[in-house]
């Protein structure tokens, strides 16, 4: 198909010149169809862009809900007995040490399992003092211990070197994770 150029720049050097072919009112007819249907195009695209839009928004919140199940998951690494044994044999041996700081990093040691075990049997809360406070005492038998050792592990948190602390209080205050950690199964 070829198209002839030479036709088209002579319509409009007729038209200028006063013998177009097209009337005026030919002309505005057309021109009015020409605009019904850009408006009626007009308005179907609007409302493909509007339902892709809503789509869009409606697939986003999904993609949203879906991600905060994912990232509010906590992923636990499945540990062996003999990795918690392993655990819990180094904790006792730095409580057995002979300077105080052997005896405060067992404490903070055993503290950090007590929080795992708490978060693992489904307790809530942002800290393990939260969690703590969550536990129903007739739920955990050694709920006392574990507020004991816990409050002996914020002294030492808090007051660092400054608290003193004795070999007696670091070996019961180990011993009293030890009571909860069972309880819970974990060594």
């Amino acid at each position: 198909m070829q198209v002839n150029v030479e036709y088209f720049f002579r319509l409009v050097y007729e038209c200028f010149h006063g013998a177009c072919p097209v009337s005026a009112a030919g002309l505005a007819a057309w021109l009015a169809h020409l605009w019904l249907y850009l408006i009626v195009i007009g308005y179907v695209l609007s409302a493909l862009a509007l339902f892709l839009i809503i789509y869009a928004t409606v697939r986003l919140f999904e993609l949203r809900e879906r991600e905060e199940k994912y990232y509010n998951t906590l992923l636990v690494a499945p540990e062996t007995a003999e990795g918690v044994r392993s655990r819990w044999q180094h904790i006792e041996s730095l409580a057995s040490g002979a300077q105080p700081s052997e005896w405060r990093e067992a404490i903070i040691e055993a503290d950090i399992m007590l929080d795992e075990a708490l978060a693992r049997h489904g307790y809530q809360g942002d800290n393990i003092g939260e969690r703590l406070r969550s536990v129903d005492a007739t739920e955990i038998r050694t709920l006392q211990n574990a507020w004991e050792a816990h409050r002996v592990r914020n002294r030492i948190a808090h007051e660092g070197a400054a608290f003193p602390i004795s070999e007696t209080l670091a070996r019961r205050t180990v011993a009293h994770y030890g009571t909860v950690l069972r309880e819970f199964k974990v060594i």
